[in-house]
């Protein structure tokens, strides 16, 4: 696929491609650690970045004039099996990690490279993403359910298992699991700014917008944040609900708005 160029609110130009060769694969690794503050256990080493260009998935890079990488964005291939008779699999793509360095983080980078990932994953004919993402992260689930439009049907609690990451602070890692139909009428809708028939919105539930300094700080009321909303998030799915919306008031607190969604409102 043919290289981006974009043009962040302050007017440097960013350059949007396919990773090449060893440093940049390095730089990807270097920025990780950045990002995350993992440890030797959890750093996604540089031979994994090579086999995911390899079988299939995506190694995305964002430059700055010059050539230094500004952010990343990784994805494995997989392949779901069908759940009905006679359904055929379903290839995807599993974008496991995106990284943005600090002084671009709010210049839209990181959405502009899921739309790259998206754009090429489409030109290969592969209409469903997934990733994990952090159910007390305000930012994160913004970006990903009203900017980008995934829903979400499931959550695992302690998904990855203990984690270096300071990010996480020490709580379990607890992760909603997106879904990106990326060829959908409502994804498309959304992407472009246009109307689109609203869900009825049959629960929310609320993140605080504390839960962030709380969870870097060691405050004990971020474990029952995550505790109270793991249980209802847990409770929804099971009913056959599905978060299909994500608001942030005034002050700040993160809104998940949960609705029943179809399977067919998925593929139109």
């Amino acid at each position: 696929m043919s290289p981006a160029t974009i043009q962040t609110p302050a007017g440097t130009e960013v350059v949007l491609r396919n990773c090449e060769g060893f440093e940049e694969l390095d730089a990807c690794v270097r920025l990780q650690i950045e990002t995350w503050g993992y440890n030797d256990g959890d750093v996604i080493p540089r031979r994994l970045f090579t086999v995911a260009q390899r079988i299939g998935g995506q190694v995305i890079g964002a430059f700055e004039d010059g050539g230094k990488m500004v952010g990343f964005a990784m994805s494995l291939p997989g392949v779901k099996t069908g759940k009905v008779a006679g359904e055929a699999p379903r290839p995807y793509l599993h974008s496991h990690m995106l990284a943005v360095t600090p002084q671009f983080r709010n210049a839209g980078i990181g959405k502009k490279l899921k739309l790259y990932q998206r754009d090429e994953a489409l030109s290969r004919g592969i209409t469903l993403m997934e990733w994990t993402f952090d159910p007390l992260e305000i930012k994160n689930a913004f970006l990903n359910i009203h900017r980008l439009g995934v829903v979400v049907k499931s959550y695992t609690p302690n998904f990855y298992g203990v984690s270096s990451s300071r990010l996480q602070g020490g709580l379990p890692t607890d992760r909603l699991h997106a879904e990106w139909w990326m060829d959908s009428e409502r994804v498309k809708a959304i992407l472009n700014g246009s109307q689109y028939a609203p869900l009825e919105i049959q629960e929310t539930i609320v993140v605080p917008k504390a839960v962030s300094e709380w969870k870097a700080t060691g405050v004990p009321e971020a474990l029952m944040v995550q505790a109270e909303n793991r249980h209802r998030f847990l409770d929804a799915f099971a009913r056959g609900l599905a978060v299909v919306g994500f608001r942030v008031d005034a002050e700040g607190n993160g809104t998940f708005e949960l609705a029943r969604l179809e399977r067919l409102e998925l593929a139109r």
